[in-house]
């Protein structure tokens, strides 16, 4: 059984004018279901060497406190390098442990430009709305991997850290691409969809948090929304992004086939965010 971790950052709802988060992410961390205790314990001890194996009490890993200027919450005022090197201690355990990761990335001004009438064939999906069009996205990627990439006899299951606002949403979602859809794409690999018993708490819900939100800032950078930026900031981000990006399980936005998908397919590209063709070697 492999799980595939859906989490987002950059969410504003249904608002695709909010400025300060011009970049909606989801997605997160892939691995195999006898990989999970060994991830865990491996993350746990990370965490007790960052803090000398004095945990605080009540401790919860949350993206945000690492990158405000000086720290907040748990890591409030220790020494950027310090929270930098957990971050690459983090990067270096989703290696070392051979699991991947996948996300799907949308600018948030070429959707609310994008005429969503062109597409035909989606209306079980609010195509102004970044979650639930990545949230569909997603489902086919990760179908499509376990089908292809893992072997006919592989199955997956989906794990989403849960948002109220889209609940009702989401269900019909699933229940639409499991039973009602059209019989040759409805799901079968992917057997179950679940939310983790508590999220904040949830290892590989955090580890996908990480992963997203680095994703994101890299996007941002290199989509031209962050030139406030030193060079020296997103040659950061970079070298973070680059240790993101070898553990991809796909770096080109995924298509479909069939009836239609054509101005599906055009939609998705249209919308999406990635790095540009020469991000590794770029200079800022």
């Amino acid at each position: 059984m492999h799980f595939y971790y859906i989490d987002e950052t950059g969410c504003n709802g249904r608002d695709l004018t909010q400025a300060q988060q011009p970049i909606f992410v989801s997605g997160g961390i892939i691995l195999r279901d006898e990989g999970w205790n060994k991830t865990h314990i491996d993350y746990q001890a990370i965490i007790s060497r960052y803090f000398n194996g004095q945990v605080p009490a009540n401790f919860e890993f949350h993206t945000h406190d690492l990158f405000s200027n000086n720290g907040t919450g748990h890591f409030l005022n220790h020494p950027r390098e310090q929270r930098n090197q957990l971050i690459n201690d983090i990067l270096e355990l989703v290696a070392e442990r051979k699991h991947h990761y996948c996300y799907f990335a949308i600018d948030k001004a070429k959707l609310n430009a994008y005429d969503t009438t062109q597409v035909r064939e989606r209306e079980y999906v609010e195509l102004k709305t970044p979650y639930l069009i990545a949230y569909d996205y997603l489902i086919t990627a990760y179908e499509q991997y376990t089908k292809v990439k893992l072997g006919r006899s592989a199955r997956a299951l989906v794990i989403l850290d849960k948002k109220d606002i889209f609940s009702s949403e989401i269900e019909a979602i699933t229940h639409y691409r499991r039973f009602a859809g059209p019989t040759g794409k409805r799901v079968k690999w992917i057997v179950e969809f679940s939310y983790p018993v508590d999220s904040e708490k949830n290892t590989m819900i955090q580890i996908s948090d990480l992963l997203l939100f680095l994703t994101r800032k890299y996007l941002e950078i290199e989509n031209g929304y962050r030139n406030d930026y030193s060079a020296d900031l997103k040659n950061i981000f970079r070298e973070f992004y680059k240790k993101v990006d070898d553990r991809l399980i796909y770096k080109r936005i995924q298509t479909e086939e069939g009836r239609n998908s054509a101005y599906y397919n055009s939609f998705i590209e249209g919308i999406c965010s990635m790095p540009s063709a020469r991000w590794k070697s770029k200079t800022y």
